[in-house]
């Protein structure tokens, strides 16, 4: 028997509220996703003057990043690197640009949170925000 640990309401409210709090202390408008450990989609937020193209890039950022248990723009890195596509592994949701991170708990990815509208290096700073928002009340 395997149990799973999953991300609930609970914590994708914590980081919503972490992350577009981060958002506005910026001055900034972005979409913030929080997925379960699979990288389905738990709660969304767009902030007002954020463009429509980030709605699902921040959706396909959550999940890359719970399924390859890993930074979403780690996945474009590599995939540069060797000269193959992201899409070689069969799942065209797969986004290789920064921004989306597991959540990491005991060992194990119990979701994701991600990030998108602005610069990579920001989407993924802001996400951090979010999980270290989770993780607080985990510890």
């Amino acid at each position: 028997m395997q149990t799973q640990l999953n991300l609930g309401e609970a914590e994708a409210r914590l980081a919503i509220d972490a992350c577009v709090a981060e958002l506005k202390k910026r001055g900034k408008a972005g979409v913030v996703a929080v997925g379960d450990s699979h990288g389905e989609l738990l709660a969304l937020w767009r902030t007002d003057g954020c463009g429509l193209p980030p709605i699902v890039i921040a959706q396909n950022k959550v999940y890359t990043a719970a399924r390859v248990r890993g930074p979403s723009g780690d996945l474009g890195r590599n995939a540069q690197a060797d000269g193959s596509d992201v899409h070689y592994h069969g799942d065209s949701r797969y986004v290789g640009w920064d921004g989306g991170a597991p959540v990491m708990y005991k060992g194990q990815c119990i979701g994701a949170v991600a990030v998108s509208g602005l610069s990579g290096v920001e989407d993924l700073e802001i996400a951090n925000i979010g999980i270290a928002a989770i993780l607080a009340t985990l510890s």
